[in-house]
């Protein structure tokens, strides 16, 4: 019998020069390489928080990084490599190897510090509850959660990651497939200069950081 849900958090290593280069200019390689930590461990504590189910972090390029193992020993998560080409095929991976032992994966990413228990506990509920997918639109065209009960590869085909109009062509697909499936509320995402300062402004920011 399978197991309810499992929430998947993918996240790339805080190397200096290679995650959040757009804050580079404002905080320096090595602060947005910290910052970055910070919003990894975030989502992390989030998800465990919201107890849909067991929590599993994704690593790229590879798991046994210093940092992933410092979060897998005092946060008790499972710790497995990223593995495809981009990031369409990687997530894809993840889902399709998740919904071997769940009957749903929930998957986020780590640069949305928007994202609370109630978003992650609603996805969950709506699975449970019968929708195929759940996603939840990022204000910048792309999507910080997918969560899903059945999986097709072309929800993550011919589409540009990090381009403004992510979300509307994975609508699009999901109403093509004809499954059942609900948008949850939209979120932001830290990825620019200005976002620093709606973070300091935000109340879940200053808790959280």
């Amino acid at each position: 019998m399978l197991a309810g849900a499992a929430v998947i958090v993918f996240a790339r290593a805080p190397q200096p020069g290679r995650v959040k280069t757009r804050l580079a200019p404002r905080l320096g390689e090595w602060g947005a390489a910290r910052l970055h930590r910070r919003l990894v461990r975030r989502t992390l504590r989030v998800a465990l928080a919201a107890r849909c189910g067991p929590v599993e972090l994704h690593c790229a390029p590879r798991a046994r990084h210093a940092f992933f193992l410092q979060c897998e020993k005092k946060l008790n998560i499972v710790l497995r490599n990223q593995r495809g080409c981009d990031l369409g095929e990687r997530m894809f991976n993840a889902i399709v190897d998740g919904l071997r032992g769940y009957r749903a994966v929930i998957l986020v990413g780590t640069d949305c510090p928007a994202l609370e228990v109630r978003d992650l506990r609603l996805a969950a509920r709506a699975l449970a509850g019968g929708c195929d997918a759940v996603v939840a639109p990022a204000e910048d065209g792309g999507y910080p959660l997918i969560g899903l009960r059945r999986v097709s590869p072309r929800l993550f085909e011919n589409i540009a990651w990090g381009g403004s109009d992510v979300f509307a062509r994975t609508a699009e697909e999901l109403d093509r497939l004809g499954w059942r499936w609900r948008r949850l509320r939209a979120l932001w995402d830290l990825d620019r200069p200005d976002d620093l300062e709606r973070l300091r402004a935000a109340p879940t920011g200053r808790r959280s950081f």
